[in-house]
This record gives C-alpha cells, structure tokens and sequence, in this order.
C-alpha cells in the first residue's frame, strides 16, 4: 500500500471514532475494541495452513467462521468473493455432526483427504455448524485476503 491509502485509512478510521492517533502512532478506541471484540466473535481463528493434498497453492489460508453453516448453499458465492480479492481458489466446508462437509460433494472430506483435514480440525477447531475457508493463492497476502473475503460475504447473509 501507498502512503496515501494508508493516510486515508487512518483518516477513515479516526473519522469513525475507531482509533486515536498520536506521534506514537494508533491505539484503538473504547468503540473500536468493542467491534474488534465482535470481529473475534465471529472469526475466532485465523491461520496459514501448508500446501497439502487439499490446498494445493503455494500459499492457503484458512478462516473459522463461528456459526454460519446455515449461510452456505453452494459455497460459489465465498469462492466467487475469494477469487475477487485475490486467491486462486477456495474451500467452503461446513463442520456438521463431527465431521467437514462440502455441500453436494462430500459429507466428509476426512475420508479423501486425512491429512490435512486433521491439520485444519486440529488448527481451527471448529464446532457444529462453524464454517471454514481455505483460500489458496501465489502470495499469504492474496490467500488472506481471500479467506477474508469469502469469510466476509457470510456476514449479513
């Protein structure tokens, strides 16, 4: 990012009584803490899963969405929002009854891939009806911000 977006960021945030600025730099508000408490909430979990048999990019990224398992149809539209922000590709799995889910194409990828569906229950430890997306890309910073994305577009729904 440029110096000007990141002004303008700040300059946003601040605005929006989210953060203070100081020569020292920026600490988060009262308001901005408490929406970063909810950010929390809702992602508790937010890690770079290695290049395995699943998540074939050089890079992946995995979000934990706490709740959301009723939000995802297809699972099109969170890989859609990660391919728009920059990832390759992406998983949307729902954690159901013990077990990853892909909606119409398994009821439980443990059985095709062990491996590195133990290292994501392992990592993320998800519950009923959590969601998890592994975005992939050529770069952390576009696999983050494809996991984020397609995270993001549960929201709301």
């Amino acid at each position: 990012m440029g110096d000007g977006a990141v002004r303008t960021i700040i300059s946003r945030l601040k605005e929006a009584g989210l953060i203070d600025t100081s020569k020292e730099g920026c600490s988060l508000t009262k308001k901005g803490s408490e929406i970063w408490g909810q950010f929390e909430q809702v992602f508790p979990k937010r890690v770079e899963i290695p290049k395995s048999e699943l998540n074939e990019s050089e890079y992946n990224f995995a979000f934990l969405v706490k709740n959301s398992g009723q939000k995802v149809q297809s699972g099109i539209d969170q890989r859609d929002a990660a391919i728009i922000a920059g990832a390759r590709k992406a998983l949307v799995s729902v954690f159901k009854d013990g077990h990853l889910r892909i909606q119409s194409v398994s009821d439980c990828i443990e059985k095709q891939y062990p491996t590195a569906t133990n290292q994501i229950l392992q990592e993320l430890k998800p519950e009923d009806n959590d969601v998890v997306i592994v975005a992939g890309s050529d770069s952390v910073l576009k696999a983050k911000r494809g996991a984020f994305a397609a995270s993001w577009s549960l929201i709301g729904t």
